[in-house]
């Protein structure tokens, strides 16, 4: 989950409309706090929807990625959310398995470079995680090399955190024999775990790490917000893991066709045109105008490494234990 770059977070963020009508509906959308920050997409997100449904769109700032799954868990069928968005394939089976999510009915050509035919959960954007650092730095071609380096990083905790997890499942799924080996040569790279990528990604722009985990897209937000160019991408030998992020219907929502209509309009031109320079992850269906220009200057992991929701979800324990020896010793 990204992704507002290194700016306050708001942690329950609501849009309102003035003078909204004791009668006008609201539909309530719970979503990571980035999401929701000024400078997410949450803004300009509501404030497009509502103009064509005649509600108020209210979001519920929720953590990161992994800590929606975590209140969603806790709650059960008490949750006011009729949405949740940003989960991803990592988080889908154990999501799936609380049974509070609905078919969204949603027919929608996306451009993924996968197939995607998951009847509950839609995707909105997508991107690769990789270690950003600064241009003509030390750049390690490999997380072994990284792991046998000196280079600082910063990370996040894999049980509150989406890209934290998927650092999880890369290490697994690239080094399936030697995560744990892995892992006990990373340890004394890493010089903090955060709770969310936010912290991470201030950290290291404050000076407090030579590299982050993040996405690929993560430098096009200096190039085309800032016009700097000093941050990039690292390209891994091994490949780089995927990120799915999706949203769903809550089965019990008083709502249900105001979250039917959102979930279609999460996939139309209106919200998938905001995601690029707000969210700075590419776009489930790319917008008549295409991406924006300074995507293209992005890397291209030449291998995506990606375990179905049942695979994450079979690991995702052997994992975790793997992780949390090595930062313990």
């Amino acid at each position: 989950m990204q992704k507002s770059i290194y700016l306050p977070l708001v942690a329950g963020f609501a849009l309102c409309a003035s003078g909204t009508s004791a009668q006008t509906p609201v539909l309530q959308v719970m979503t990571y706090d980035s999401f929701v920050s000024e400078w997410g997409p949450g803004p300009a997100i509501a404030a497009a929807f509502e103009q064509t449904c005649g509600c108020d769109l209210q979001f519920i700032g929720t953590g990161d990625g992994a800590a929606l799954l975590a209140r969603l868990q806790l709650e059960g069928p008490r949750t006011e959310a009729d949405i949740v968005l940003g989960l991803d394939t990592n988080l889908i089976a154990a999501a799936r398995e609380t049974g509070l999510f609905a078919p969204h009915r949603v027919t929608a050509d996306l451009d993924l470079p996968i197939t995607w035919d998951d009847p509950e959960f839609l995707p909105f954007d997508w991107g690769y995680f990789a270690f950003v650092g600064n241009a003509g730095a030390e750049a390690p071609i490999s997380l072994r090399a990284l792991a046998d380096s000196d280079i600082r990083i910063v990370i996040q905790d894999p049980r509150s955190s989406t890209p934290g997890l998927g650092l999880l499942m890369w290490v697994k799924t690239a080094y399936p024999d030697s995560a744990a080996e892995l892992w006990a040569d990373l340890a004394d790279n890493i010089v903090t775990v955060t709770p969310g990528w936010s912290e991470a990604y201030g950290l290291f722009l404050e000076g407090e790490a030579d590299a982050v985990l993040s996405y690929t897209t993560s430098p096009a937000y200096h190039l085309i917000a800032e016009e700097d160019d000093s941050k990039v991408a690292w390209a891994f030998d091994e490949g780089h893991y995927m990120q799915v992020e999706v949203a769903a219907k809550v089965a019990g929502t008083d709502q249900p066709e105001l979250a039917d209509q959102f979930l279609a309009f999460m996939v139309s031109d209106a919200f998938q045109s905001i995601i690029p320079e707000t969210n700075w992850m590419y776009p489930a269906v790319v917008p008549e105008g295409g991406l924006p220009a300074g995507f293209e200057t992005l890397i291209t992991p030449a291998t995506a490494l990606l375990l179905s929701p049942e695979e994450a979800a079979a690991i995702r324990d052997v994992a975790l234990d793997e992780w949390r020896n090595a930062l313990s010793q």
